[in-house]
C-alpha cells in the first residue's frame, strides 16, 4: 500500500556548492541548520551543544566568532564534531581568515562590511586555500547606510541590491563557492526579497526569518515564510531562528519539511484536537507518544484520532493508525487495515510497540 503520496514541488535548479561534506543546491536535499548559543571559547559546552544538535538531525551548525580566541577555539571544536561548521563573522576580516585556517567549512559574512577590496581579497584567498565556502548574509536590520538613504527603509529592492553587490565582489575575485540569504524579521519583506533574488541569480539560497521570536511565535512565523518559499520551489537550506534551545530549531525545521513532503525524519503524528466524541484522552496520549517516540529517526506516519468520524479515513493513509471506539473498543490499524482492538489504558504501550516493530522492518 502507498502511504500518503506527496505532492511534487518543482524546485528551482541552483548551483551546487559544498559546506564540508554537505551539498547545498543543485539536486541535493534541503539541509537543516542551527546555531550554537554557547560562548565559543567555552569549548566543552559548545561541543556538547553541537552533539545534541547532531542527535536531533542537524546538517550544518553555525558558530559565532567575534574575537581571536573564538576562532582559535574552532580548531578543537571541529575535531570533536561530525557536522560541518559555519563561522559567523562580522566586520573584522582577520576573523574570517583565521576561521578558514582553523577548519571552518563555511564563512557567514557580509562582504560589504568587511572593509576594503584588499581585505575582501584576503578573505577570498583564505577560503580558496582552505576549501571553505561563503554565505553572503544580508539582513534587513544591518543594511548599509547608503542603501537606507537611497530606499528610505529596508525593502526587497534594498536587500536584493545589497546581495547582488556582494555577489559581484566575490565574482570579481573569481570566487563562486557561495550561497546567499536575504533575511528579515518581517515575513512579507523576507518572502518578497527571496522571490526577487531567485529571479535574477542561480546561487543556492539559505532561507530563514531572522529574529523570529520564541518557540511558539517564531515557529509559526518561520513556517509561514519558509514554507511559502519552499512551496514555490525556492530555497536550498533552512534555519528556523528561535529564542529557544537550538535543538528546537532543528525540530521545527524538520516539521516544516515534513509538512511539505520534502524530507521526513522521525514519527509524523496526525492527530485530532479532541472533542466530546473522543473515546480516550487524545491530547494526553499524543503528548506521551511524542515523548516516548522522540528517539525515532526513521520516517513513520502515525494517526491518532479520538473517534470514528475521521479515524478510519486517516488510518487508511498512515502506516500505523489508532481510532477511538465506544465502550473501550479502540481500533489499531497497520498499513490502513484493521489490526486489533486495544483498551484505552494500553494504547501507549501498544502503539510504541508497533512503531518499534516498524523501525526494525525498515532497518532490515
Amino acid at each position: 500500500m502507498e502511504i500518503r503520496p506527496h505532492r511534487i514541488i518543482k524546485r528551482k535548479k541552483t548551483k551546487e556548492i559544498k559546506v564540508g561534506q554537505i551539498s547545498v543546491g543543485g539536486n541535493s536535499q534541503i539541509s537543516v541548520q542551527s546555531m550554537t548559543n554557547t560562548l565559543t571559547t567555552d569549548i566543552k559546552d559548545t561541543i556538547d551543544q553541537i552533539h545534541g544538535l547532531e542527535k536531533a538531525g542537524v546538517d550544518i551548525v553555525r558558530i559565532s566568532c567575534p574575537d581571536e580566541n573564538s576562532t582559535k577555539a574552532l580548531k578543537e571544536i571541529v575535531k570533536e564534531v561530525k557536522t560541518p561548521i559555519v563561522a559567523d563573522i562580522h566586520f573584522h576580516y582577520k576573523r574570517a581568515v583565521e576561521a578558514s585556517k582553523m577548519g571552518a567549512s563555511c564563512l557567514r559574512i557580509n562582504p560589504g562590511n568587511i572593509g576594503s577590496k584588499d581585505r575582501i581579497l584576503e578573505v577570498v584567498k583564505a577560503a580558496k586555500d582552505n576549501n571553505c565556502s561563503i554565505r553572503i548574509g544580508v539582513n534587513a536590520g544591518s543594511l548599509d547606510k547608503v542603501l537606507l538613504e537611497k530606499y528610505k527603509e529596508p525593502c526587497p529592492e534594498a536587500l536584493v541590491e545589497s546581495a547582488m553587490y556582494n555577489v559581484k565582489l566575490l565574482e570579481d575575485n573569481d570566487f563562486f563557492n557561495f550561497k546567499i540569504s536575504v533575511k528579515s524579521s518581517d515575513v512579507f519583506l523576507t518572502v518578497k526579497s527571496y522571490r526577487k533574488l531567485s529571479e535574477i541569480c542561480n546561487y543556492p539560497l539559505h532561507l530563514g526569518i531572522t529574529e523570529a521570536g520564541g518557540l511558539f511565535t517564531g515557529s509559526i512565523k518561520s513556517s509561514i515564510g519558509i514554507g511559502q518559499l519552499l512551496m514555490e520551489g525556492i530555497g536550498d537550506t533552512i534555519r528556523v531562528s528561535l529564542s529557544s534551545d537550538p535543538v528546537d530549531e532543528v525540530k521545527a525545521g524538520y516539521e516544516i519539511l515534513k509538512s511539505l513532503g520534502i524530507r521526513a525524519r522521525g514519527v509524523n503524528i496526525i492527530s485530532c484536537p479532541s472533542c466530546a466524541r473522543q473515546a480516550f484522552p487524545v491530547i494526553e496520549t499524543v503528548k506521551e507518544l511524542e515523548r516516548k517516540l522522540s528517539h525515532v529517526t526513521k520516517p513513520i506516519t502515525l494517526s491518532v484520532i479520538g473517534c470514528v468520524v475521521n479515524g478510519p479515513g486517516e488510518a487508511a493513509q498512515t502506516e500505523i493508525g489508532l481510532t477511538g471506539g465506544g465502550q473501550d473498543n479502540n481500533l489499531l490499524y497497520l498499513s490502513g487495515l484493521p489490526h486489533k482492538k486495544v483498551a484505552s489504558k494500553k494504547i501507549i504501550d501498544q502503539v510504541v510497540q508497533l512503531v518499534e516493530e516498524k523501525i526494525k522492518e525498515k532497518n532490515n
